[in-house]
């Protein structure tokens, strides 16, 4: 067979698997920064959110059980270290932002997104920073956050939806946890109360899920876009499309995944956790910052990007049109 039709063949062959199976990981790089995030793409489809009342551990927020249908994204490999936010907070690789262009998913001046205040005590609390999960973040300061990196990159950044959290958690299992039901196994994959010896630990550590996203089980706890509401998934549809509960006020909102202070069953893929102003019990100051949870040293993030980019008008309601303070 001639050598160029051979290579024809290939070339629409690769192609058209590409297109029809799916895009690729890849790594965003950060001018200015010598640290890089490497994203997971995450196939769309179907899913069954929630938990069974057998379910060892179920509360009864998780259910009823509801199939859910979500569309592709891809999603940070790993929880949000101190290496990366610290930029955000600093602000000092504000010049080396992608200049504008009609390719880009977002043109954002960087310098119109808030900044994070310095915290009156270092809210590491002594337990690492350099590859350990950035903490102590109000929802408020996460989502700038995703404003901040998607200025910085050009490529839109948010918060995951909770049913995007759990999808993305489970990876195509139905079991407790997303490496089955065995309690004795989460020491393979997640940081907990039992074996964190009471602080978070660097990321990366343990196993990954089946789709290669790590420590979704445990280390910290992830904010969601979500208002919590507890009896959310009696009210959903059978087959729910991307759902999302638009936050309408400050507290509560959902943060899933578990962390290094709790016991295994608040590590459950299906599990759900409401943030409270509790969080800021001890911050002094008055009001309370907007920024910091003092109390709050087991939550974190971690950010998507769908494939599908919403215009600037629906960015800008994820980055600034919900209540998240």
């Amino acid at each position: 067979m001639n050598i160029n039709l051979i290579m024809n063949k290939l070339f629409v062959f690769t192609f058209f698997s590409f297109y029809l199976f799916g895009q690729e990981n890849y790594t965003q790089e950060i001018h200015g920064a010598k640290e890089m995030l490497n994203f997971i793409f995450i196939e769309g489809g179907t899913f069954n959110m929630g938990s069974k009342k057998s379910e060892k551990g179920h509360f009864g927020d998780e259910g009823p059980i509801h199939e859910v249908k979500i569309s592709p994204f891809w999603m940070s490999e790993i929880e949000i270290t101190w290496d990366i936010y610290n930029y955000f907070m600093s602000r000092e690789i504000d010049n080396s932002q992608v200049e504008y262009n009609k390719t880009n998913e977002v043109n954002l001046e960087i310098d119109a997104v808030s900044s994070a205040t310095t915290p009156y005590v270092e809210m590491s609390f002594g337990m690492g920073v350099e590859n350990y999960p950035a903490i102590c973040m109000t929802q408020h300061a996460a989502v700038k956050f995703c404003e901040w990196l998607s200025a910085l990159t050009g490529k839109f950044y948010r918060l995951p939806t909770e049913a995007e959290w759990e999808y993305a958690c489970r990876a195509g299992t139905s079991s407790s946890y997303s490496f089955g039901d065995n309690i004795e196994d989460l020491y393979q994959y997640g940081w907990f109360k039992s074996n964190s010896n009471d602080s978070y630990n660097k990321v990366k550590q343990k196993k990954p899920n089946p789709w290669g996203l790590y420590d979704m089980h445990g280390n910290v706890s992830e904010w969601t876009l979500d208002q919590y509401i507890p009896t959310i998934y009696r009210t959903r549809k059978q087959l729910s499309v991307d759902p999302f509960e638009v936050p309408n006020k400050v507290y509560p909102k959902t943060v899933r995944g578990g962390s290094w202070m709790d016991n295994p069953s608040r590590l459950r893929s299906a599990s759900r956790r409401p943030s409270s102003k509790k969080w800021k019990k001890r911050d002094p100051q008055i009001p309370k910052s907007i920024w910091w949870h003092t109390d709050a040293p087991f939550v974190g993030i971690r950010v998507v990007r769908p494939l599908n980019t919403p215009n600037i008008e629906e960015q800008k309601k994820y980055w600034n049109n919900y209540k998240t303070k």
